[in-house]
């Protein structure tokens, strides 16, 4: 007689369970569903930054996250490169392209002249093994500067010319010091030195020493939070035979151009004075580039130097 009653009481239990399981899991896919949803929008091109980043054997081991405590060198760089776009993810996506955008030169006088460039590339294993085209247009003169073969030349009115020495210091630097210098340590074979861990206007930052094969050294400030480069530093003559002068190129704007991150915007002071301001309205990775943009003519003229 009470069997039946028992067996029904269980039923209503064990339904009961049931129901409050499928609750739960439905809660768990709404929460999951809505940080999905909440997540930053990104680049159409992002997925093989993102095929990347899920990959374990390039992710660095969340174990060994250097934000908690004190890190190495090579922690901070590779955390670096790994939010940059990873290295494998760098070297696919940034084999060539083309980046568009305004140039700001401030004089000694003060006053400003503006520049629009396109600056072109093909990158090899090595920075020295790199070929970049880099075309300015100002109000008043067109030409452009290219490096191939570890050389530098200009081109203006189709005759070549070797350019000035401030001219070659200003477009070599940004190869030598760039935040390029460290999201390719490790194939440009260069040192790692980490200087310290301080914060500054409340940022916590570690200081990363990357020195190349030929001893060119360039300071990087690092965010401990975002693992992105805010400033650099380097030391060298702008004139031939000149006093040293230190520079610092702080980086503004970061976006994701095609799954990598870009710093759209950058200021360069030289001793404390503003002296350019670079401005990126599109990029492009991935054109095809044709090996002529890079060839040096075979038949040079003598041309007035920029």
């Amino acid at each position: 007689m009470f069997r039946p009653l028992i067996i029904a009481a269980s039923l209503l239990s064990l339904l009961a369970c049931g129901s409050l399981l499928f609750v739960q899991n439905g809660a768990a896919q709404q929460s999951t569903s809505a940080q999905n949803n909440n997540a930053p929008a990104s680049n159409a091109n992002t997925s093989t930054r993102q095929n990347n980043s899920n990959s374990s054997a390039q992710r660095p081991n969340e174990n060994n996250n250097p934000s908690a405590r004190n890190a190495t060198a090579e922690q901070v760089a590779e955390y670096a490169v790994f939010i940059y776009g990873t290295r494998p993810g760098l070297k696919q996506i940034r084999s060539k392209g083309v980046e568009h955008g305004r140039n700001i030169r401030t004089g000694s006088d003060g006053r400003t002249e503006e520049s629009i460039y396109d600056r072109r590339f093909i990158r090899g294993e090595r920075t020295e093994q790199d070929r970049i085209r880099l075309d300015q247009k100002t109000p008043t003169l067109e030409y452009s500067l290219i490096y191939g073969s570890g050389k530098l030349w200009g081109l203006i009115n189709g005759a070549t010319f070797t350019p000035r020495h401030e001219t070659t210091v200003d477009f070599l630097s940004d190869m030598w010091h760039g935040i390029d210098a460290l999201l390719r340590y490790k194939e440009n074979g260069s040192k790692l030195n980490l200087v310290g861990r301080e914060k500054r206007q409340g940022i916590d930052l570690y200081m990363l020493d990357v020195t190349d094969t030929q001893n060119r050294k360039t300071r990087f400030y690092v965010s401990s939070r975002t693992w992105r480069v805010l400033w650099l530093e380097y030391e060298e003559p702008a004139t031939e035979g000149g006093p040293v002068v230190k520079y610092q190129r702080r980086f503004y704007d970061y976006r994701y151009a095609q799954g990598t991150l870009v710093p759209f915007r950058s200021v360069l002071y030289e001793d404390g004075h503003q002296t350019q301001e670079n401005n990126i309205m599109t990029v492009t990775y991935g054109v095809r580039l044709e090996n002529s943009l890079f060839e040096n003519p075979e038949n040079s003229t003598t041309a007035s130097q920029p």
